[in-house]
């Protein structure tokens, strides 16, 4: 069976590691069959809306420790209609005002966020916020999402002409998606995967990545950042799901601690776990000059259907 082709599909979110343009080097290593799909760091679900394109998914369980995140999806799904109305008028404001219309609904968002406290924004997330989060992930800079030590957004805005802030079209795509029978979105630690993925079941990990260098440091998805430790468990979990005869793929960019942390553990190799090199793009620094090709790591058990990634 050859790799599925070109998938259409373009995420909701633009997110920090995004795998959209990774998808041609990423299918390679789809396994032709699988049985339930797990993605513990859904992100912008690039590598979900891909396969649900192709029509190969069975189920999906789509998590993540972002609150805002689930809370937002789930709006999306079950509220299409209305974000798509906040949206329209957040656009309208966004043409009169970009600079001071992003500001201003940064600050009402984390007002808003704020009275939901940590417990309650997942279940209290409304229309009004989900539509916020989409406006302020469209125009704020490189797309991030970050928090602060207190938990408030603090990406400032982005330089953009014409950012395309509401499709009702797309929208609605996104929507019949995450909403299509079996999928399931949850906040939850990737560790919970664990528990319930079995032999055959295919797991994707997409987790912040461990920087390059000193000043890349763009971890805080929440307020606690993702550090060398929380790496250590990811890896642990992988050497766990592959052993149960689960496939198992986990990106990662290429920083020294983490070739470190898959490369020389015997256990990797012991699971049938082999670290693949994948030539990508770095799209977020503050400065241009320094994006550029860089090589990621794709730790997995699973063999590419045609060379598109080095061993």
């Amino acid at each position: 069976m050859s790799a599925p082709g070109p998938s259409p599909f373009r995420p909701l979110l633009k997110w920090a590691g995004g795998k959209r343009q990774l998808l041609p080097a990423l299918r390679a290593f789809y396994p032709e069959r699988f049985g339930r799909y797990f993605e513990p760091f859904v992100g912008s679900g690039a590598v979900f809306f891909d396969l649900h394109a192709s029509g190969r998914l069975r189920t999906a369980t789509l998590t993540d420790c972002n609150a805002d995140l689930i809370g937002c999806y789930r709006t999306v799904r079950d509220r299409t209609a209305e974000v798509a109305r906040v949206l329209a008028r957040l656009a309208r404001g966004h043409e009169a005002d970009p600079a001071g219309h992003f500001y201003a609904v940064r600050e009402r968002f984390n007002r808003t966020r704020a009275r939901l406290g940590d417990g309650g924004i997942v279940d209290g997330y409304t229309p009004a916020l989900a539509g916020m989060l989409v406006y302020l992930n469209r125009t704020g800079f490189n797309g991030l999402f970050r928090l602060n030590a207190a938990g408030q957004f603090n990406v400032p805005v982005g330089r953009y002409q014409r950012p395309r802030i509401c499709d009702p079209e797309h929208l609605a795509r996104v929507a019949a998606a995450l909403g299509a029978t079996g999928v399931t979105l949850a906040l939850a630690p990737f560790e919970a995967v664990d528990g319930t993925a079995r032999a055959g079941d295919l797991v994707y990990f997409d987790p912040p990545y461990a920087p390059l260098s000193p000043t890349a440091r763009f971890t805080s998805y929440t307020a606690r950042p993702f550090t060398l430790d929380d790496h250590a468990r990811l890896r642990d979990t992988a050497v766990a799901l592959s052993l149960r005869g689960c496939h198992v793929m986990v990106s990662n960019s290429s920083a020294p601690e983490v070739a470190s942390l898959y490369e020389d553990d015997p256990q990797v190799g012991a699971a049938g776990l082999r670290v693949f090199r994948i030539p990508a793009r770095r799209a977020i620094n503050s400065r241009g000059a320094a994006r550029g090709p860089v090589t990621e790591f794709l730790l997995t058990n699973l063999q590419p259907r045609q060379q598109s990634a080095t061993g």
